[in-house]
């Protein structure tokens, strides 16, 4: 009977140690999970900002006139284009709107 009570005790001990270094392990990746998550948070405040730098108007608008040589529009460059809509037929699912492309041409009697 001693030898029964001692093995379970010593089960119980190797029990509560196992349970221990558990928590303890357990402990240490929560601090790392922390610290990626610190790292994660930093790096991605990090991207914002320099999305923010790259889509400033006042750099696109450096970059397209220095690297691509573009300016603002000229007199006769912009076209408006009306579409006139046709009364819907009545159908069982709408058209799609129609898509109408303007070409950047002279008009006609101008000198571009």
């Amino acid at each position: 009977m001693k030898v029964v009570a001692t093995l379970a005790g010593v089960a119980l001990l190797l029990l509560v140690v196992w349970e221990r270094v558990d928590v303890v392990r357990v402990g240490y990746q929560i601090e790392q999970l922390k610290v990626r998550k610190a790292m994660l948070h930093r790096e991605r405040d990090e991207l914002r900002v320099k999305v923010s730098a790259l889509t400033a108007p006042d750099r696109i608008a450096k970059a397209a006139s220095e690297k691509l040589g573009m300016g603002p529009p000229q007199q006769g460059q912009v076209v408006l284009v009306r579409v006139a809509r046709e009364q819907p037929v009545l159908a069982a699912s709408p058209a799609p709107p129609e898509i109408k492309l303007a070409k950047n041409e002279p008009l006609p009697g101008r000198i571009p």
